[in-house]
């Protein structure tokens, strides 16, 4: 069984521009006399590979807490692509992934409005992408909200540049944080044999 560790180590991982950065601080170290090493850490919680639950745009949406796990673990079709994802790009992909209802898309691509469009009518769990947010820096509130608004979840920040196109099984389950909008994850996916 192959296993692809597919998220960023959170101290040297990617920062959504304007967002705070992670931050360790050492509390105990025994090579300074400590009876062990203790570490604090502070982050956003959109740091790195991590979920975004609907509540993340739409204050009546579900919070990370909330979220069922299903929607972050199971089948996951991993798509690669380069550019702006169109509507038709977006019905190709479907097609290809059949019975996933978790889609990760591999590669330098940003999501347009009308594959969004698409991708909200067809009753998805997860949709995740490379980037450190999904569409454009101009348009990546609109996505957010045609594809949480349909209830789905979004993976951001994935590093899927080692993992071939085709079906996996997905864990990416989230830190319960309770009642917020998103969550670092740690994710895995396991090739089937």
């Amino acid at each position: 069984m192959k296993i692809y560790d597919i998220s960023q180590e959170i101290p040297t991982c990617e920062v959504y521009p304007g967002d705070p950065a992670p931050e360790i601080t050492p509390l105990k170290r025994i090579a300074e006399g400590g009876t062990s090493n203790l570490s604090a850490f502070s982050m956003c919680a959109h740091n790195g590979t991590h979920v975004d639950a609907p509540f993340h745009f739409y204050a009546d949406g579900r919070t990370i807490g909330e979220m069922p796990p299903e929607y972050f673990v199971g089948l996951v079709y991993v798509a690669e692509c380069r550019g702006d994802i169109s509507a038709a790009d977006a019905k190709g992909i479907l097609d290809k992934a059949q019975d996933a209802e978790r889609i990760l898309i591999k590669g330098d691509a940003v999501i347009s409005i009308e594959a969004a469009k698409v991708f909200a009518k067809a009753d998805l769990k997860l949709l995740g992408n490379e980037s450190q947010t999904v569409g454009s820096e101009k348009n990546h509130m609109e996505i957010h909200k045609i594809l949480l608004g349909a209830g789905m979840t979004i993976m951001e920040g994935a590093r899927l540049y080692n993992v071939p196109e085709g079906k996996y099984f997905l864990n990416a389950m989230p830190i319960n944080l309770g009642a917020i909008d998103g969550a670092p994850c740690r994710a895995v996916l396991i090739e089937f044999e």
